[in-house]
């Protein structure tokens, strides 16, 4: 990495060369600064630029350093926060124009553990409105750009975390995932993430202080989390960004590390169900990645997962009958047409629950999750595809009820499904299809992040990363 301009280094090698000095905090986040000023212009992935701040914040840790005080895991590194996470200061719009004053009165709780951990802040990154979309644009900020191709999409909703963190902007990216978030982002721009177990990472936002908490099922389903450019470097964020806040009641103080598996770790790589439509090349790639876990000396067995239908349609019924009695007349009055076509699209595959079916649809998920849980005990990875189809163009979900309804439930099955189970998952890349990146999911138990990005690191090891191809275009 020495021999790269320090913006392409990663999150472990930018803090360990600051730490031994090797290079200032001031240099790495010039840098960074210098990156974001030569390509966001065309992504549009950071739309709050904090550069003085940061420039500010990178001096100080310098000083610190050079005081020889003791420094945490990312001191002096530059990172970005997605634009729907508490910043003091800064304005937690959403993607909403309305909300485009709602400052911060302090931070949100991973971002006070970023801070605590020594991370400069050099931006915000974009997000659809309200969160809520697997495309990334708003009228407040408009439309982020994949750097791999600007036909196709960013992804959603962490799309500018994806976008920044793949065209070298900042060494790791927060982003969040309450239907694939995190995950979509990164299959789309070439990178990695981990949606960590519920209660795993803290989440508040000093701004719903006076306002009311998210729905039950959305604090279930919802996960922060960091995307970056390598396995490494996500497990970095994840321990930094895990530390306890006791603003969360939901937050667990379970270890990184779990008890060691007996080897060989059998994996459960995932069947595609029958009513799939999958691209061929696709598949290809992800079978690729099945072939570097047995070569990495896991036991690969094809197998179909538990009620992976029913699964997804439970999530897609608890979240949208949530949205539709305690969110939708705020999001009417405030969304944007596109907004609302791109939700109403959304809503056709769910079933709004009345009061005893939301309730029992509540119920159901401890069996749904017990059966999970049972089968990860043989099974302990599971590795399937993150979609089954290339990425779409951006804002493709507005082309039409039918093709959202196809993409949502087609396409991303595998990925939504997860979040009402709130089970880690990861994704890695493993190819490119015309130049183009794509990545597979991985699956473990509660708490067992650790497991998840051993397997992700084993997939990476052998297949590579691949933002170095796309720096090369220049």
């Amino acid at each position: 990495m020495a021999k790269a301009p320090i913006w392409q280094w990663g999150a472990v090698e930018t803090a360990r060369a600051i730490k031994s000095r090797k290079v200032s905090s001031e240099e790495a986040v010039k840098a960074s600064i210098a990156r974001m000023n030569a390509v966001n212009p065309a992504l549009n992935a950071v739309v709050v630029d904090l550069s003085k701040d940061a420039l500010k914040a990178a001096r100080a840790a310098d000083k610190a350093l050079a005081r020889g005080e003791a420094v945490g895991p990312l001191h002096g590194v530059p990172i970005t926060i997605k634009i729907n996470l508490d910043v003091k200061g800064q304005a937690n719009s959403n993607g909403v124009v309305a909300f485009k004053d709602n400052i911060a009165p302090d931070d949100s709780a991973v971002t006070a553990n970023l801070r605590k951990a020594g991370a400069v802040i050099v931006g915000l990154t974009n997000t659809p409105e309200f969160s809520m979309r697997g495309f990334t644009d708003n009228p407040l900020h408009g439309l982020t750009r994949n750097p791999w191709d600007p036909a196709i999409t960013c992804g959603g909703s962490s799309g500018g975390a994806g976008s920044a963190v793949a065209a070298g902007i900042g060494a790791i990216a927060h982003g969040n995932d309450i239907g694939g978030s995190l995950r979509w982002p990164a299959f789309c721009n070439g990178v990695a993430t981990i949606k960590p177990t519920q209660g795993r990472i803290p989440a508040f936002n000093p701004t719903q202080m006076n306002g009311d908490e998210r729905p039950l099922m959305a604090q279930f389903m919802s996960s922060q989390g960091p995307i970056a450019r390598s396995v490494a470097d996500v497990r970095l964020g994840l321990a930094v960004m895990a530390q306890r806040d006791p603003r969360d009641p939901w937050w667990v103080p379970a270890p990184l590390e779990g008890p060691k598996l007996k080897g060989p770790i059998k994996v459960a790589f995932a069947k595609i169900p029958h009513d799939m439509n999958a691209d061929t090349e696709v598949v290809t790639l992800v079978r690729r990645a099945a072939d570097h876990l047995a070569d990495s000396g896991y036991d690969v067995n094809e197998v179909a997962l538990p009620d992976l239908d029913g699964t997804w349609k439970l999530w897609s019924d608890l979240i949208f009958t949530e949205l539709t009695v305690l969110q939708e007349a705020t999001m009417r009055q405030h969304g944007s047409p596109d907004f609302i076509t791109a939700i109403e699209a959304m809503k056709t595959t769910s079933t709004v629950l009345d009061r005893e079916g939301y309730m029992k649809a509540i119920a159901r998920r401890s069996r749904v999750l017990r059966n999970w849980m049972l089968f990860l005990e043989d099974y302990p990875v599971i590795l399937s595809p993150l979609s089954v189809r290339q990425t779409p163009a951006h804002n493709a979900d507005l082309e039409g009820t039918e093709r959202a309804r196809k993409m949502f439930w087609n396409d991303l099955r595998f990925m939504s499904a997860i979040n009402v189970l709130g089970l880690p998952a990861a994704v890695v890349p493993v190819g490119l299809i015309d130049g183009k990146p794509i990545g597979v999911q991985l699956i473990t138990s509660r708490y067992r992040e650790d497991v998840c990005l051993d397997a992700a690191a084993a997939i990476e090891k052998k297949a590579g990363t691949f933002v170095s191809q796309l720096w090369a275009r220049g």
